[in-house]
């Protein structure tokens, strides 16, 4: 038996991305986002919901791109930290102690500290209720070395993503490695 919920933002789980941007006097900001996801693979693209109240959402308007960096459990505490205080009114990089690094692809900064980011030019973008929906093209990835396996691809687990359940306001770490995608369900076939 399931317990009805009703009309919530109850998925689990949801990424915790933190959103480089450059506003207009060219300042780096971080915000960190949960409302995002993977949309398309082709082109590769991400999809990021913002309020207009918030300061990412201008700047993203005023430079047509956004980055998205992937904190490491160690890194929960910036992550939400970035998330809770307005880029207007901190300069959150010294605060947290973070470097902007200007991406060779996109005119907004990734952080030089998390394990990896993407450089996203914005293709899209549509309302959604009180959110607007920014679509990402994903133009380039960057991983740490050291984060990648034997044979090149990064490492979930060496990465140690953070993940998000909105309701209960929690952050967690990934999990243990369950089974091989596209060939755990063959039995079913």
């Amino acid at each position: 038996m399931k317990k009805s919920f009703g009309a919530l933002t109850l998925i689990y789980p949801t990424p915790v991305w933190v959103i480089g941007t450059y506003d207009k006097a060219g300042r780096p900001n971080a915000a960190t986002v949960a409302w995002a996801g993977i949309c398309s693979s082709d082109p590769p693209a991400v999809a990021i919901s913002l309020r207009k109240s918030r300061y990412t959402y201008e700047n993203i308007l005023e430079r047509k791109a956004f980055t998205v960096n992937v904190p490491s459990a160690a890194q929960v505490d910036v992550a939400d930290y970035c998330g809770i205080v307005s880029g207007r009114h901190e300069d959150k990089f010294a605060r947290a102690g973070l470097t902007a690094v200007r991406s060779d692809k996109v005119d907004a900064p990734f952080i030089a500290e998390f394990p990896m980011a993407a450089e996203c030019r914005v293709i899209g973008q549509y309302e959604i209720g009180v959110h607007t929906h920014f679509i990402g093209e994903i133009l380039d990835v960057k991983v740490d070395k050291s984060l990648l396996r034997d044979d090149g691809l990064p490492d979930i687990g060496k990465i140690d993503p953070v993940i998000y359940a909105p309701e209960t306001r929690g952050y967690h770490a990934t999990g243990r490695y369950l089974a091989d995608g596209f060939s755990a369900g063959v039995k079913f076939k």
